[in-house]
């Protein structure tokens, strides 16, 4: 599923407060330390399961 060179642009909307512990780990090893920080990242297996986790969280886009 993996293409060369394709990436996600993700933005961290909500606080990572009062979330599972699980949860606000996957926060920040995404790279997503404050609110409204985007980042951008491969569009792999790995990286949709994290979003998966927090979608709640996130807000993501195609770059």
């Amino acid at each position: 599923m993996e293409v060369e060179g394709k990436t996600l642009k993700i933005t961290l909307v909500k606080s990572p407060i009062g979330a599972k512990p699980k949860h606000k780990k996957t926060v920040i090893a995404m790279g997503l330390r404050k609110l409204n920080k985007t980042v951008e990242l491969p569009d792999n297996a790995a990286t949709r399961g994290q979003i998966q986790q927090i979608r709640h969280l996130i807000k993501v886009e195609e770059a």
